[in-house]
């Protein structure tokens, strides 16, 4: 089976000042030194003996008590260590087994505290499966569909300098992880466990509460105070009790369908029978801040590829009879019930099958895999103690099924190529309409334009993509095509990227749009899939970045007696501003980064917010940092207004304990300034102790855009000299200054923006150094 043409054009919405997502973003970040798969790291574990005794004594295998332990990772390249952690067991029938699986938290006992950016981490023993690769190769295929999932790697685990056997140290599923791939982690997760069959039970969001076997079936995972289960609820009786015709009008604004689709091939593909579809259980649901939809997010993903003790024909089984042969799955069965998503859906599996699953390269994947943790599976003496795996079990298992055990009913090689051609055989390919993926928002520039790209996946050519839009609502919209000429902000002709520009009437405060696409087959798809986005152009709100410092080494401390970074906020209106639903951000294309709390400012009043990337210290400590090298900073409204921007600026390197601020407060343009942090702003003032009280240096403005000017009164006695350099000592201007007193413009239209040094001289002995800015 062979896809004969194959579309991908990147779909987005663009502007000058700001980025709105418009639906699911799932980036998948490097795996790191962490994650890193080119060799088997060691993880060691140390804690007192008695503390480990008693973890493992039987009768104990339940209790999730964090024991007081030292962490060390070594890679071969970095040695890191970690003391006072948390280690506890974790997992669910594996609590049981003789080869244990163990959680490493990093912020038990350390509040706040990651390593390499984790709070956690997951150490499975894989006790089920003889080749140690099932999971590894789930979570792969996982980041070849582009379906959110944690990063794994096998390691060492050596517990008091006792080898513990190989493991899979897997990525944990928490805020941290949601905010890395979706930009937001005030939304709810809920962690589902079986028998999380989706089914309605009612509109009273408390009846999903329910705990049958001692922790609720939708756990919450987050927002445990609110306690609040009414977005699940509704999601819940959407998928169940809207009628198919309009199913994707509903389904679609509150899940994200298109992702699934592509979950549900790697599911049916790698036999994942203990997940949503077959044994209700093992997912994640996390509701998206930014576009309102539930993300669906997998974990312990050991039991596939053939391992199972209750299932017969798993490589063989129908790709579209594939859940539970007796009881109800929604999740599966509604939305295959919608042709279009059956049709994308058998796309995306087809498109899987020719592009990952070809045995040759799939095969020497796995084998290159295989070769590199032999060695560790070899010296894995607790591999062999559950089932009696030998090194021979675990080399026999890669290409056979191991007849003495129940549960291997394939080797991982046959299970593969038997599901490769019998999914090939039942596939039923049709034509699919154009896909419509995750879009991103760009306010109006300063010519008041909006300017729009857009990224369409088909299985033929298309035919024309446009843009729909009104400014009033009651009219109809005007469709204006965009281009894939390199002309319209669209990258380079021909490369798939389609953009244009629509210029909005004087006076539009609010514009509605849609996109749509048509291939030359007759397909044809809009987003939304139905009705039409709105736009606010422009918000009065008047909230202000009055002040901030990206390098903090000793200005200020937060209440943790932390120099952290820091954004102060200014409100230059005459009656209070709220701050719930509006949100923080140093990043245009994820404004609903960080979610302010329920608090407010009063009129002409400040607000110091600490971006320390630590929002466990405190409900005004972001979850980013700024970039002291330049970057961005944002205020924008809530998610009904569209993400609209209220403040922002983007900003060049950043002198340490200097601020960035507006002068006079709110109104004025950004300057360097003397920090004061929580009050009201005050210039620059430069001293130094070789200037005498009857000497004076004026350099204005600071920041400058291309004129620096030079003033200065002293003895007319002296001679002067000043130098301006760049950060690395090249001289680049320099001028003699014999008068008393005098104006002087340094011209530097030909220098790269970005902080310089200007030095004053008097007679070859240094007087005085400044700081100045050249921005853009």
């Amino acid at each position: 089976m062979k896809l004969l043409f194959l579309r991908c054009t990147w779909l987005a919405l663009a502007a000058l000042w700001c980025t709105l997502p418009l639906s699911a973003q799932t980036p998948f970040p490097k795996k790191g030194q962490v994650f890193g798969d080119q060799q088997v790291p060691r993880v060691y574990i140390e804690l007192p003996p008695d503390s480990l005794a008693h973890m493992l004594a039987p009768g104990n295998e339940q209790s999730n008590y964090h024991w007081h332990a030292t962490f060390v990772f070594d890679n071969g390249e970095v040695r890191d260590t970690v003391e006072q952690i948390g280690f506890r067991l974790r997992g669910n029938t594996s609590r049981n087994s003789q080869k244990k699986s163990f959680k490493v938290s990093f912020n038990t006992y350390d509040k706040g505290r990651k390593y390499r950016g984790l709070e956690k981490l997951n150490l499975n023993g894989e006790h089920n499966d003889p080749t140690i690769m099932r999971s590894k190769l789930s979570w792969e295929m996982l980041r070849w569909l582009e379906v959110p999932a944690p990063r794994a790697n096998h390691v060492e685990l050596y517990i008091n300098n006792r080898y513990y056997g190989l493991y899979m140290n897997v990525e944990h599923i928490d805020e941290v992880f949601v905010n890395r791939r979706f930009g937001n982690q005030e939304g709810k997760l809920y962690k589902c466990h079986w028998p999380a069959d989706l089914l309605y039970q009612g509109d009273d969001p408390n009846l999903y509460k329910a705990t049958p076997f001692g922790h609720r079936t939708y756990e919450l995972q987050n927002n445990t105070a609110e306690d609040d289960y009414s977005d699940l609820a509704h999601f819940i009786a959407v998928l169940n009790n809207t009628p198919t015709e309009t199913l994707p009008c509903e389904l679609e604004p509150i899940f994200n369908v298109d992702t699934y689709l592509r979950a549900m091939v790697y599911d049916i593909f790698a036999a994942n029978w203990d997940g949503p579809i077959y044994n209700k259980n093992n997912f994640y649901l996390y509701h998206n801040t930014a576009t309102g939809q539930f993300e669906y997010i997998p974990f312990d993903l050991d039991n596939t590829f053939g391992i199972d003790w209750f299932i017969d024909g798993l490589a063989s089984r129908d790709i579209y009879n594939w859940a539970h042969p007796s009881e109800p799955r929604p999740i599966y069965e509604r939305i295959l019930a919608v042709p279009a998503y059956r049709k994308r859906f058998s796309f995306y599996f087809g498109q899987f099958l020719d592009q990952y699953a070809q045995p040759t390269p799939l095969f020497a994947y796995i084998d290159s895999l295989r070769q590199m943790i032999t060695p560790s599976a070899a010296a894995d003496s607790f591999r062999v103690l559950d089932y009696g795996f030998s090194l021979e079990d675990f080399q026999t298992a890669f290409e056979a099924p191991l007849p003495a055990v129940q549960h291997v009913r394939y080797g991982l090689k046959p299970y593969l190529q038997q599901r490769i051609s019998s999914a090939a055989q039942q596939l039923q390919l049709q034509p699919i309409d154009p896909v419509i993926r995750p879009l991103s928002l760009r306010f109006p520039d300063t010519a008041g334009q909006v300017h729009f790209t857009a990224y369409i996946l088909d299985d033929g050519p298309l035919e024309q993509v446009e843009v729909g839009f009104r400014f009033a609502t009651a009219a109809d919209p005007v469709f204006q095509p965009l281009a894939d000429d390199g002309l319209h902000g669209d990258g380079a002709a021909g490369d798939g990227i389609y953009g244009g520009s629509i210029a909005p009437p004087p006076g539009a405060t609010r514009m509605e749009y849609l996109l749509r696409a048509t291939d030359t087959g007759g397909g044809q798809s809009q987003w939304p899939v139905c009705g039409i986005k709105a736009l606010s152009l422009r918000q009065d709100i008047p909230l202000y970045i009055n002040e901030f410092m990206a390098s903090n080494d000793s200005t200020i401390a937060d209440e943790a007696g932390e120099y952290d970074d820091w954004v102060e906020l200014y409100n230059g209106g005459t009656a209070a501003i709220g701050l719930k639903g509006k949100y923080l951000t140093d990043d245009p294309t994820l404004p609903g980064r960080w979610a302010f709390p329920d608090t407010s400012i009063l009129p002409g009043q400040f607000l110091l917010v600490w971006t320390d990337n630590d929002p466990e210290q405190g409900p005004l400590h972001t979850n980013f940092r700024l970039e002291r090298n330049g970057e961005f900073v944002g205020i924008y409204d809530s998610t009904e207004t569209g993400f609209v921007l209220i403040d922002g600026i983007h900003f060049g390197p950043q002198p340490t304990d200097t601020t960035t601020g507006r002068l006079p407060n709110g109104t004025g343009d950004f300057q360097l300034l003397q920090p004061t942090p929580g009050a009201s702003n005050e210039a620059l003032v430069s001293r130094s102790p070789q200037l005498s009280a009857a000497y004076s240096l004026h350099i204005f403005p600071n920041p400058f855009a291309d004129q620096l000017h030079i003033g200065w009164e002293k003895a007319p006695d002296k001679v002067w000299e000043v130098e301006v350099r760049d950060l690395f000592g090249k001289k680049l201007f320099a001028r003699q200054l014999p008068a008393a007193s005098g104006l002087l413009v340094w011209q530097a239209p030909a220098q790269a923006p970005g902080l310089y040094l200007l030095m004053v001289y008097e007679h070859g002995k240094l007087l005085h150094t400044q700081k100045v800015l050249l921005q853009p």
